[in-house]
């Protein structure tokens, strides 16, 4: 859910934030770089639907390879923050899981 607009205010304070940066140009020098690791997460974790489920080792790999990707192409200079926030309350739990079932029942209507 995070903080409304918070991305937006970053972003009209920082203009260079947000940058499209590829492999073969690389990005400006970045002394710290900050990751949260639960939307890295749940992506590496849950990226093809149609996947047979993984294990545990296969998960892990995954978030490892997606991690090591980021540093090699961005190459942090001072710093690399792994923030992870653990799981959502149980009140999240209840209204995310009640908007999935409200949304499934609106979509076979």
């Amino acid at each position: 859910m995070g903080i409304p607009k918070f991305y937006r205010w970053l972003s009209e304070r920082y203009p260079l934030l947000n940058q499209k940066v590829t492999a073969t140009e690389g990005p400006p020098e970045i002394d710290n770089l900050y990751l949260d690791m639960n939307g890295i997460i749940h992506n590496c974790t849950h990226a093809n639907q149609r996947e047979v489920k993984l294990g545990e080792d296969d998960m892990m790999l995954r978030i490892f390879d997606y991690i090591d990707k980021l540093i090699q192409i961005i190459k942090p200079q001072k710093l690399l923050f792994m923030a992870i926030d653990g799981c959502a309350p149980r009140a999240k739990m209840n209204q995310q899981r009640s908007r999935r079932f409200k949304s499934a029942k609106e979509a076979e209507e």
